[in-house]
């Protein structure tokens, strides 16, 4: 029975140590990371340090995916998932030993981004060690447990804030971080296996090349349906505070109604994308995206934007789907450098959205708002039209 039960979630040696790392190094960096601009605010770094630190982040989650992608492809996931622990850890240590917001900014170049760095090499692992028809399953799996750092890390890293105050609460998180790192790299030693190396692509406009036309169909849909989300979302609760003027408690309770409808469908729409195609299921979650700015912009009431959230929620419905769908369509020795130049690609272009939602909110909200909205529809339709199914046949796992 245990056995059936492990087949049905994809959990195999491999994948089991690798969810055990995305909660212990998640949990540390969640901790620490959700509290840096009050920390760095206590170390007298002002409103530009925090803008220096977004801005980082968000230049770096675009150019390590290709990083990641390039090291899996070149020293195996298994190797690349240890180099980036240590990244991690040796940026805790910087933040830790150096109480200046110049330390912050410079260690949050090596653990802000651990997330999108191991992404790739995570992707690789999942594709080398579960069958095509359980795909979808792994990467929900990874999407569903990822939840479970997210939500605990900032009510622990939350309660030394309380305990021992902003400056030395927020290194003693990092120090837990450090310990769950090293647990992790404990973990990720004895339980993961290494395996062959394939050959490595350094050079992006060369993976350009070998990407499918049916793959640089997905990714402009996902570069619109992106900027649909990320026009709107510095705003969201802006709108809702102080538009509708729910409290901070009452947002927190939204984000939480999001983070639940999220993980409620991870494992039944993975199992039904799993026996059969994997495109109904994209278009389902791109038109969720498109839904959401539009009925953000007619929610007045706390119960309208309970249903907003919801709908934002259901978002998650086609995303491990569509990760899969990258796999799917990349080259056999290519896969963890094909999903880092689709990020990288993707990820540098929406960067754009960030400041073209602020200019749009200066105009109104609805104007930003319906153009979200716009992006999306075009997005989505473009992909119901030009994109490839793919089908999730059963196959025995390579590895």
């Amino acid at each position: 029975m245990n056995r059936r039960f492990f087949d049905f979630l994809g959990l195999k040696r491999n994948t089991a140590a690798l969810l055990g790392m995305v909660i212990l190094v998640g949990m540390g960096e969640r901790m620490a990371e959700r509290f840096l601009p009050i920390y760095l605010l206590a170390l007298g770094g002002g409103a530009l340090s925090i803008g220096y630190l977004n801005g980082t982040s968000n230049l770096l989650n675009a150019i390590y995916s290709f990083i990641g992608g390039y090291a899996s492809d070149r020293v195996g996931y298994k190797r690349a998932l240890l180099f980036f622990n240590l990244l991690a850890i040796f940026g805790y240590v910087i933040v830790i030993v150096f109480p200046y917001w110049q330390a912050v900014i410079v260690g949050s170049i090596f653990f802000l981004s651990w997330t999108a760095i191991s992404l790739p090499a995570t992707m690789d692992l999942v594709s080398k060690n579960l069958p095509s028809h359980k795909r979808t399953m792994g990467v929900s799996m990874h999407s569903l447990v990822r939840r479970i750092p997210m939500g605990l890390g900032p009510v622990i890293g939350g309660t030394f804030i309380v305990w021992y105050g902003e400056t030395t609460g927020v290194r003693i998180a990092f120090g837990v971080a450090i310990a769950f790192a090293i647990v992790a790299l404990i973990v990720q030693q004895r339980m993961i296996e290494q395996e062959k190396r394939a050959q490595a692509e350094k050079n992006p406009l060369k993976l350009w090349a070998l990407m499918s036309s049916d793959l640089r169909h997905l990714l402009l849909s996902d570069i619109l349906i992106r900027f649909c989300e990320q026009i709107p979302y510095a705003f969201v609760v802006v709108w809702s505070m102080k538009g509708d003027g729910v409290s901070a408690i009452e947002f927190g309770i939204l984000t939480a109604i999001e983070m639940a409808t999220s993980a409620a469908i991870y494992i039944p729409t993975a199992y039904l994308a799993d026996r059969g195609t994997r495109k109904p299921f994209v278009i389902i979650t791109f038109w969720f995206f498109t839904l959401f700015p539009l009925v953000l912009l007619f929610s007045h009431t706390f119960l309208w934007l309970v249903i907003a959230f919801v709908i934002r929620g259901l978002k998650e419905f086609g995303e491990p789907t569509r990760k899969a769908m990258i796999l799917e369509l990349s080259p056999e020795n290519r896969k963890a450098g094909m999903f880092g130049v689709y990020y990288l690609i993707r990820d540098v272009i929406v960067s754009i959205a960030a400041f073209f939602g602020a200019f749009l909110w200066e105009i109104s909200p609805e104007v930003n708002f319906l153009t979200a909205f716009a992006f999306g529809a075009i997005g989505s339709i473009f992909f119901m039209i030009f994109g490839r199914d793919v089908s999730a046949s059963p196959q025995s796992p390579a590895a």
